[in-house]
């Protein structure tokens, strides 16, 4: 997995167990992680925008992944010993560098064919296409494993997914899960601390914890249409981005202000989410890097009261794994044959069998 913080990429390896829609099992084995280099970073975010060349900077992009995500495979393989023959199949999201389901698009690079050369190991890519055909939004597609691992037969949970954008998982302990995404969750403050900091995000929220929430900011930001839609609903880069930000930014301000600011969006915009979407939710579980800015958790607790807010490594995954064993039982459920979104969730017209497989 390698979303939208574009701080790297995070390789798990998973058992999966069960195929009811609810109480399956999923043992975290062996996880590796390796960051991208600035110049990739650079290189991926540029395609965000158009630009000169950019048919053919986004394939040799592309193949520059393949390679990073087969070295990232391979060296976890090696350091503990498990041959590729051992892995049933591996699920790539891929990188996105545009997500437009109003246009009926979404694109995810990584070359999933060079991945399978350079590995040996079958890969299933291209999850979101399918749903968007379908009629969704393509994501977010996380909310099918929460149902399957997290949910509770006698409370009401939400799993919060703090990434690059926030995404929400509302399991009710009888019927359907239903999710959206809410927002922007560390991608703005990760852009804003990058750019005044030279630091690629505010470690536990430390640098926002010295300024001061400037409140006609965050009602202005509040006022962007996204945050009033009905679910489903997703969104990105596309919309959340420096740009954006810079649109509404005053003329006078100090930057510690502006990403104490950014904090109290994300903190806001999820809890405002959970409150009108969630009813009168039980338990909620944190996962995604956003789970370990101290700041933003304690402004959740503080916001969501009294709902008990815990990690989700309560529920047997640590938070920086989550995603990557997502995409595991995405790929899994692909082999099965088996549906992996959720309608009630995307927008699509019914459920559908997603990926892509590239055999090997």
């Amino acid at each position: 997995m390698s979303g939208t913080s574009l701080d790297g990429v995070d390789v798990a390896l998973v058992n999966l167990h069960g195929t009811k829609a609810r109480n399956q099992q999923c043992e975290v084995i062996h996880t590796y992680f390796s960051a991208f280099t600035p110049e990739l970073r650079a290189g991926l975010l540029s395609l965000h925008t158009s630009g000169s060349n950019e048919l053919e900077r986004t394939a040799l992009l592309g193949n520059q992944l393949a390679h990073l995500y087969a070295n990232a495979v391979n060296q976890m393989l090696a350091t503990n010993g498990v041959s590729r023959e051992q892995v049933v199949a591996m699920g790539c999201h891929g990188q996105t560098i545009r997500h437009r389901p109003e246009l009926g698009f979404t694109l995810q690079i990584g070359n999933p064919a060079l991945l399978a050369e350079l590995t040996g190991i079958t890969v299933i890519a291209d999850f979101r296409s399918r749903d968007i055909a379908a009629g969704g939004q393509g994501a977010p597609l996380v909310p099918a494993f929460h149902q399957a691992l997290f949910a509770d037969d006698s409370l009401c949970r939400a799993v919060i997914n703090i990434g690059g954008i926030a995404n929400l998982t509302h399991l009710p302990a009888k019927g359907m899960a239903s999710g959206f995404d809410t927002g922007p969750g560390n991608m703005l403050m990760d852009a804003w601390a990058e750019r005044h900091l030279g630091k690629p995000y505010d470690e536990s929220g430390l640098w926002a914890a010295t300024g001061q929430v400037i409140t006609a900011l965050l009602d202005e930001l509040l006022t962007e249409p996204f945050f009033k839609l009905a679910p489903p609903k997703s969104t990105g880069r596309d919309l959340f981005s420096l740009g954006w930000l810079e649109e509404h930014l005053p003329p006078d301000f100090k930057a510690a202000d502006i990403q104490r600011t950014l904090l109290e969006l994300t903190a806001f915009s999820i809890a405002n989410a959970v409150k009108t979407y969630c009813g009168n939710v039980d338990e909620i579980y944190l996962c995604g890097g956003g789970a370990h800015n101290h700041l933003l958790v304690e402004r959740l607790r503080q916001l969501l009261y009294p709902a008990r807010i815990s990690l989700s490594d309560a529920l047997g995954i640590s938070v920086n794994w989550v995603e990557a064993a997502a995409f595991a039982w995405l790929a899994r459920q692909t082999l099965l044959k088996q549906p992996g979104n959720l309608p009630e969730v995307t927008g699509a017209k019914a459920a559908r069998i997603l990926g892509a497989i590239y055999y090997h």
